[in-house]
């Protein structure tokens, strides 16, 4: 499959598919499942789900979660009429609490609201900015934040160890009130294990996308990509150094005129994106090289195993080693990327020139 002047076109459509369909993965998500991503993630009034794990710009909860809620947004919010059954881990900008939480609430955020029909039916761990407490606590609180208000609704039926400053009403504390310094540092919720892999696995999604949607439109052009991947390594790994230091080089000497600033601005998109696309074809083209050893030849396989064996990498908890087998592959995915698209560009243009020698100078017409 060629990638003559005529395709172009086809390889513009398939990019633009590729960005709007990956736009769509968080909505898509969340209508399809309990672990949602997306802008804004709301289970309505009179809805009930089992757990929702949730990563967006705005988490709301109406309605009914019979377990565990763990979210992380710019804002997370139990409203009135909402009810989490379990444990409520919460990151964002802010956390209010206006419903009920039947077990604990562990938060990490600028800001925790407690507000006055906002019921704790366990402990609360928080490491905040600022934590305001009008409703009901009814077990221990531990909160680290720089300011701590009790207002005059506020009951801790626990006891209440803090560090901050501490204002307002703590006749509201049925247990002992005592200042601990260590808690601003180590109250920090466990969310981000949570939250770090929410992440991987959309990532994921997305990138095993954008790979079928390669494999689908240039099955020959990818297989290309695998084979110097596998029988050119150590060229296609120099390439892709070349690529990767090369081409950010000259888009930063192109802004350096005023004419060239919309182009290197341009270029910047198209160069993080042919980033994106050597990374995905580096993961394929090492998946199935290795696949090839054991005679499993398929490309589909390869693009599985190959996104999810790397994506499970960046998981290893050891510092460094990650990072570098992924530079590697970026490096030998991006070479290889390169190199055919450089090959498709010359062939292009040989077929130009040959159609131009072929046809000839007009000849000139006889009245």
């Amino acid at each position: 499959m060629g990638f003559g002047t005529d395709r172009y076109p086809r390889l513009a459509i398939a990019l633009l598919v590729a960005i709007l369909v990956c736009g769509t993965v968080p909505a898509t998500v969340a209508a399809q499942s309990d672990a949602q991503t997306g802008g804004t993630i709301v289970v309505e009034e009179g809805e009930t789900v089992d757990d929702l794990e949730a990563f967006g710009g705005t988490v709301v909860v109406h309605g009914t979660v019979t377990n565990d809620v763990e979210a992380v947004g710019g804002d997370v919010t139990i409203a009135r009429t909402g009810e989490v059954g379990g444990d409520l881990e919460g990151a964002g900008g802010s956390v209010t609490i206006a419903g009920t939480v039947d077990g604990d609430v562990d938060v990490g955020a600028g800001s925790l609201t407690i507000t006055e029909e906002g019921t704790v039916g366990g402990g609360v761990t928080a490491g905040v900015g600022s934590a305001t407490i009008d409703g009901t606590i009814e077990g221990d609180a531990e909160i680290g934040a720089e300011t701590i208000r009790l207002g005059e609704s506020a009951s801790i039926a626990g006891d209440l160890r803090y560090d901050g400053d501490l204002e307002g009403n703590t006749d509201a504390v049925a247990g002992d009130i005592e200042e601990d310094s260590s808690l601003g540092v180590d109250v920090a919720p466990t969310i981000q294990p949570f939250a770090s892999w929410l992440f991987v696995a959309y990532a994921l999604a997305v990138n095993l996308l954008l790979g079928a949607i390669l494999l689908a439109l240039f099955p020959r052009f990818s297989d290309g990509v695998a084979d110097r991947v596998a029988h050119s390594t150590l060229r296609s790994g120099l390439v892709g150094v070349g690529a990767l230091i090369g081409i950010p080089a000259l888009l930063l000497a192109l802004a350096i005129t005023v004419v060239g600033i919309p182009l290197s601005i341009a270029g910047w998109f198209a160069f993080a994106l042919l980033v994106w696309i050597g990374l995905i074809y580096g993961r394929f083209a090492i998946a199935a090289w290795l696949l090839s050893l054991i005679g499993l030849g398929n490309r589909w396989l390869a693009l599985v195993v190959g996104l999810v064996a790397f994506a499970a990498l960046s998981r290893v908890p050891v510092p460094i080693v990650g990072e570098v087998i992924n530079l590697i592959v970026l490096l030998l995915g991006l070479g290889a990327l390169v190199r055919g698209l450089y090959s498709r560009w010359r062939t292009a243009r040989g077929r130009d020139r040959e159609r131009r020698v072929g046809t000839g100078p007009d000849e000139p017409t006889v009245d």
